[in-house]
């Protein structure tokens, strides 16, 4: 019976993981868009709006890349607080 329960946390576990790994590529995949895309990519073409003074590639590439990471942070540790709870690995 000992083993039906680890063997059934384990398959948890790795469930957990894919689904933790998933959660990141995505999230690393936007800032990549953010940052790369926005700051270096497509800044030509932002750049001719602006926010206030600064063209708006340039002030994505300075400030806007840097609110997007700590946005994702956030939305990461909710996430996997999420999975922790829906998997059952909760520390």
């Amino acid at each position: 019976m000992e083993s039906d329960s680890v063997s059934e946390n384990k398959s948890g576990r790795e469930a957990f993981w894919r689904a933790n790994k998933r959660l990141i590529f995505v999230l690393l995949s936007i800032w990549l868009i953010v940052s790369l895309g926005c700051g270096v990519w497509w800044i030509e073409w932002l750049n001719q709006y602006t926010i206030g003074e600064l063209p708006l590639g340039f002030w994505i590439a300075q400030q806007g890349s840097i609110y997007t990471f700590v946005l994702l942070i956030l939305i990461y540790a909710i996430g996997a607080d999420r999975l922790e709870r829906k998997y059952g690995v909760e520390e």
